[in-house]
């Protein structure tokens, strides 16, 4: 008897259970992905499509503007529903409801229709308004309401999410703008004044990572030069995810926080630095002779101020900071945990805190992620009361380990696929224009290998997207680094030539950066130019303008003797001299290989090269360096692409 009461107990107990549960599902609010808000672009001259979740089985009601359109949630509450095409415009407001439910729905208001882009890449697309050239008076001057800005959030995960983790519309202001990639918003600004039209610009972006991480687990199990690192994540739990953030916690502490008074103790003039070890500055720690290093570096300088010097405020000049530095005078804080990217790396130093003779200058450097230190040039490093100024460059003290070492932090948005699975996933779907991408660093020292991955993620991202082959626009690298001064081998080139090659797949845009990097700064300032040229290929490739796009490429070479001519396909006016000096950035090699720079001169759209140093020339190359010089332009000052005449394997072809 109890038996069969217990069994009775158990199925009523279980049949309240799914009653409950059947009651909530049909009481599910309607829920949108976040990437559809107040004041989103919608694109324009497409089927606008619209999805989200709700009970299963729901009707669901959706108007925008005056248009209604219905759909069907199906067992698992998904819906979906396209708006027809519609004209850019606006101001709208979206309503969502089920129909049983009509007063429970969701409203967006302030929406427009025109073009939405969506902009993709490291750390040179994320860099913000605030941290790129002009910054002051660009943002004072960002008032364009037509023009909303949507960016999402840093997540990594291990499978596809349908939903990124946070993020909002923003209307584009002065309020809103500074902490926007700048080649986005710049982009963004150029095409809405040529166009005339509403621009959407979605930003996912994530400093430092390789194309892998952007390109679908499918795809890459697809190529034979991804599969073992696709299959490498297999072994990956959200633990691993859990412990990495804890560790960069602890590392993040101790880059704000001195440990146990560090920076009350360490830049007193009294501190004993007699057992410290000496070097040259400015520097990086590459240079140090310590070896790989991550963690904080103090350094003490004694200065001697003439008595000039000491008797009203002082402005020290920092120089190039590479990471993060705090700065103390004589023992007082000066400044704390400031970025590189900061604008403005000088500072006040009172005359209160002045001693007449010796002073005090400590540094506390933050050496993270394999860079850190101080860049040339050293005349950026001085200390002036406007009139005369002392050097600060020279011979510093230097001590590692005062601190606790940071945590190896595994950094996992670095894996393949992770950052598609969570930034780029949950947008498939969204009606966009194209897309812009500016990456390639991350995979300088696998270029060979770019010339498979980044048609893969082109591909990738237009077939999830099923509007066809949507235009793909995409900035080749700058230059970076040193300039050498005689030819050599060059992974940044090797990575630039396979970003060229990407030229091959349909409805591609590329703008070449190569005369306006910067030689010791991986993040160049000049952002409104390279946006300025994306935008150029943006008005002739997708808007259909008669411009010139482009500066001068290669179309084919032949050999004359002890010539090499070169035929290029010139648009504008023809081939000149950025500074109508004689052209540089040739080289010219024989059958032995070895490079000599080569002199070079214009004939029409062609360039004839030739050196006596190589009296049987097979190959040219221009421009084919890290840091190259070559002043060959278009008549509209675009610079002309680097490349190579010969295949010869290169120093990141396995």
């Amino acid at each position: 008897m109890k038996k069969i009461m217990r069994t009775g107990i158990i199925r009523f107990f279980t049949f309240f259970v799914l009653l409950f549960s059947v009651q909530v599902l049909s009481y599910a609010q309607v829920t949108l992905p976040k990437v559809f808000g107040d004041n989103m672009v919608l694109q324009r001259g497409i089927k606008i499509p619209i999805w989200g979740k709700s009970a299963p089985g729901a009707n669901i009601n959706a108007t925008l503007g005056e248009i209604r359109v219905k759909a069907t949630a199906n067992g698992q509450g998904e819906w979906k529903v396209f708006f027809p095409a519609f004209k850019a415009g606006g101001p709208y407001k979206l309503s969502i409801y089920e129909s049983r439910k009509p007063g429970s729905g969701i409203e967006l208001q302030g929406i427009l229709i025109g073009d939405v882009w969506l902009a993709s890449g490291q750390s040179n697309m994320e860099w913000s308004v605030q941290q790129a050239q002009d910054a002051v008076h660009e943002i004072a001057k960002a008032d364009f309401p037509k023009i909303r800005l949507f960016q999402v959030a840093h997540v990594k995960k291990l499978s596809p999410q349908q939903d990124v983790a946070d993020g909002k519309w923003k209307i584009c202001s002065p309020e809103n703008v500074a902490q926007f990639s700048a080649v986005a918003y710049y982009f963004a600004k150029k095409i809405h004044l040529d166009q005339g039209v509403p621009i959407g610009v979605i930003q996912s972006t994530w400093g430092g990572t390789p194309i892998e991480s952007w390109t679908s687990r499918e795809k890459l199990l697809s190529s034979p030069i991804t599969k073992a690192k696709a299959m490498a994540n297999d072994t990956l739990t959200e633990q691993h995810f859990v412990k990495d953030s804890l560790d960069q916690a602890r590392s993040w502490d101790i880059l704000y926080h001195p440990y146990q008074n560090a920076d009350k103790i360490i830049p007193q003039p009294a501190y004993n630095d007699a057992g410290w070890p000496v070097i040259e500055m400015p520097k990086l720690i590459k240079d140090f002779g310590i070896g790989p290093y991550e963690g904080m570096i103090w350094m003490r300088k004694k200065i001697i101020l003439p008595e000039t010097f000491s008797k009203a405020d002082l402005t020290l000049y920092i120089g190039r900071p590479d990471v993060n530095y705090s700065l103390y005078f004589n023992g007082t804080e000066i400044c704390k945990a400031v970025w590189n990217t900061n604008l403005g790396q000088h500072y006040t130093i009172p005359a209160k805190i002045l001693k007449k003779g010796e002073n005090t200058v400590t540094l506390r450097l933050a050496m993270l992620w394999g860079i850190g230190g101080l860049n040339p040039p050293a005349d950026e490093m001085y200390i002036t009361n406007g009139k005369a100024r002392i050097a600060l460059a020279g011979t510093w003290k230097y001590q590692k380990d005062l601190e606790p070492a940071m945590a190896k932090n595994r950094n996992y948005q670095y894996y393949p696929s992770l950052l598609f699975n969570s930034m780029i996933n949950p947008l498939v779907s969204y009606g966009i224009k194209g897309f812009l991408w500016y990456q390639g660093e991350a995979n300088d020292t696998a270029a060979y290998n770019y010339r498979k991955l980044f048609p893969i993620l082109i591909k990738d991202w237009r077939e999830r997207w099923k509007q066809g082959n949507l235009p793909f626009l995409y900035v080749q690298l700058p230059n970076f680094k040193q300039t050498q001064p005689l030819p050599s081998e060059s992974e940044w080139a090797e990575l630039r030539e396979a970003q060229a090659l990407a030229l091959l797949q349909p409805n591609t845009a590329m703008a070449c950066t190569i005369d306006i990097g910067e030689a010791d700064n991986i993040h160049p300032g000049n952002k409104k130019e390279v946006a300025r040229r994306l935008a150029l290929a943006a008005n002739k490739l997708v808007y259909k303008q008669d411009i010139v796009t482009s500066g001068p490429s290669l179309k084919s070479f032949s050999k004359e003797g002890s010539r090499m001519r070169i035929h290029f396909t010139a648009p504008g006016n023809g081939l000149i001299s950025k500074d109508a000096k004689a052209l540089t950035g040739f080289a010219i090699a024989g059958e032995d290989r070895q490079f000599h720079w080569a002199e070079a001169k214009i004939e029409g759209n062609e360039v004839v090269v030739y050196s006596e140093k190589v009296p049987h020339p097979v190959a040219v190359r221009y421009d084919w360096a890290d840091y190259p010089l070559g002043n060959l332009v278009s008549s509209e000052g675009l610079p002309a692409l680097p490349f190579r005449t010969d295949d010869w394997k290169g120093i990141t072809q396995k």
